[in-house]
């Protein structure tokens, strides 16, 4: 009834602890955008069927993964090698979704750990991504925030009460900052697709547009208003970090408008 995906590139870090808490009962595909670290060893000794793309973006590898993987269950769920879904998630799955034909996408909210610190406050719950997908009715589509992907907004759309935990950030700051350089651009770039469901934090972004003003906000949001500091330094750096990703929307931006003129 369920297929595990998970996107890779070189994560032979996240992965083993990925896998070992996805039951055995179900098949695990990877689609893999060129990792050079013992990733795809990791996922041959666990049996994972294997595919490479070059990186399109999220939107259009969940995609590719849906057509071109040869997967022939029901239902798809998207995880990344650094998430822990909880045993109680796919209990939950058999006995309320497999059958179900209510849904097409089930909206799956995250906890995230930095530096392995289960952040209470800091990043702004529920957070919600389109995660577990019909195979036959779901399409992803660009958007301009976050993984830049939402679905079709003719999914039929449930949402889960079982988080999942996010370990997103071990303290590798410099990859972690280019990586977000990257993301940047792409906020920068793309514009919502006219067919995504949009979120309640996407119709935000999309209201605020590409102000200033974002930068600041943004730290109060975060370590003020959603109470960020009552996490500790963990909520500071949290804080600091995404203050500093807007930062980095903001400035290319500027620079393209500049250029532009």
């Amino acid at each position: 009834m369920l297929t595990v995906v998970i996107l890779t590139q070189n994560e032979q870090a996240n992965l083993p602890g990925c896998l070992a808490a996805i039951p055995e009962r179900y098949p695990v595909v990877i689609v893999d955008s060129g990792s050079t670290d013992d990733t795809l060893e990791i996922a041959t000794q666990r049996g994972c069927r294997i595919y490479s793309n070059p990186w399109p973006g999220f939107a259009e590898q969940r995609n590719f993964a849906i057509n071109r993987c040869d997967i022939g269950t029901p239902w798809l769920l998207f995880v990344d090698a650094d998430e822990i879904y909880p045993q109680a998630f796919y209990d939950w799955f058999e006995s309320e979704m497999a059958g179900s034909d209510a849904v097409d996408v089930l909206m799956v909210p995250s906890i995230l750990y930095l530096r392995g610190k289960r952040l209470s406050h800091a990043p702004g719950y529920p957070i919600y991504h389109p995660r577990l997908v019909r195979r036959e009715t779901t399409r992803f589509v660009q958007n301009h925030t976050g993984h830049g992907e939402a679905v079709v907004n003719s999914c039929r759309i449930g949402y889960s009460d079982i988080p999942y935990d996010h370990y997103f950030y071990h303290g590798e700051i410099i990859e972690w900052m280019h990586k977000h350089v990257g993301k940047a651009a792409q906020e920068v770039q793309l514009k919502p697709t006219q067919d995504a469901l949009m979120t309640t934090r996407g119709r935000l972004s999309v209201l605020l547009g590409r102000s200033w003003f974002r930068i600041i906000a943004r730290f109060l949001y975060h370590y003020v208003f959603r109470g960020g500091f009552m996490d500790g330094a963990a909520g500071l750096e949290f804080a600091l970090m995404f203050t500093w990703y807007e930062a980095t929307i903001y400035m290319q931006a500027k620079a393209g408008v500049q250029t532009r003129g």
